[in-house]
């Protein structure tokens, strides 16, 4: 059996392919770049100290968990 495709049927499916693997490769970074964000915060306890100590205030560890809360709070409202 020999089988023929015409040009314009391939330059839709190659389409058709690269569109798909462009999704699927959106939501595939997007969930892993996620995690990682997860894992890695971009802010840390360390660095909301070196903050208030930059404004003059010595930092408390209440005052620290209390914004390292709000910062949580604040993504998890962003989603």
């Amino acid at each position: 059996m020999h089988f023929t495709i015409n040009t314009v049927g391939f330059v839709f499916i190659l389409l058709g392919c690269i569109i798909v693997g462009i999704v699927i490769g959106y939501f595939i970074t997007r969930k892993l770049f996620k995690s990682e964000l997860e894992k890695n915060p971009p802010i840390s306890e360390a660095m909301i100290k070196a903050m208030y100590r930059s404004m003059g205030v010595t930092p408390s560890q209440a005052r620290v968990n209390q914004t390292m809360k709000a910062i949580k709070e604040s993504q998890k409202s962003g989603k």
